[in-house]
C-alpha cells in the first residue's frame, strides 16, 4: 500500500477519495491503481451482472458500475475487483480499480491521470510513468 492522494470524479462530483492506494505494475503497462472500497462515496459503486474475466495472476474479476451519489451519470462496468484473488495478490480482496477513460477525471498524488490507450486497458499514466505501453497505436509490437 502506498500513502498518497487519489481521487475519482464523475459528473463534476468526487465519487472516491483516499490518502492510500495499491499500485500494481505489469509488463508494458502503466500502473493500475486500486482504491479501497471504503474510498467510494455511498451510492456511487454498483456491482454489475454479466461476465466476469480471468487474470492468470490475480484470479476472477467482478465488475462495477460507477455513478454520482444520486445514481446519475452511470458508467457501466467502469471498475473491477478480485473478491477472492490468488494468494500472491490476497491484498486486493477489498480493493477496486477502474478505467480512467470511463470516468471524467482521476488524480494521483495531485496530478491529473491520462488513461492508458485502448479500451481494454486500465493503466493510470502520470508524468513519472515511462512508456511505451500496450494499447498505444504507435507501438503495435506491444499488443
Amino acid at each position: 500500500m502506498i500513502n498518497g492522494a487519489v481521487s475519482v470524479i464523475v459528473g463534476n462530483e468526487t465519487i472516491a477519495e483516499d490518502a492510500r492506494y495499491i499500485r500494481i505494475c505489469e509488463t508494458f503497462h502503466p500502473p493500475t491503481i486500486y482504491l479501497h472500497q471504503s474510498a467510494f462515496t455511498s451510492g456511487t459503486l454498483h456491482q454489475t451482472s454479466g461476465p466476469a474475466s480471468y487474470c492468470e495472476w490475480k484470479g476472477v474479476a467482478n465488475y462495477w458500475s460507477l455513478s454520482k451519489t444520486d445514481g446519475s451519470a452511470r458508467r457501466v462496468r467502469a471498475a473491477w475487483s478480485y473478491p477472492t484473488p490468488t494468494d500472491r495478490y490476497a491484498m486486493l480482496a477489498d480493493w477496486i480499480s477502474l478505467y480512467p477513460q470511463r470516468v471524467d477525471e482521476c488524480f494521483l498524488e495531485g496530478e491529473a491521470v491520462k488513461p492508458q490507450p485502448g479500451s481494454f486497458y486500465g493503466g493510470w499514466i502520470t508524468s513519472w510513468t515511462i512508456g511505451p505501453f500496450k494499447g498505444d497505436p504507435n507501438h503495435p509490437e506491444l499488443i
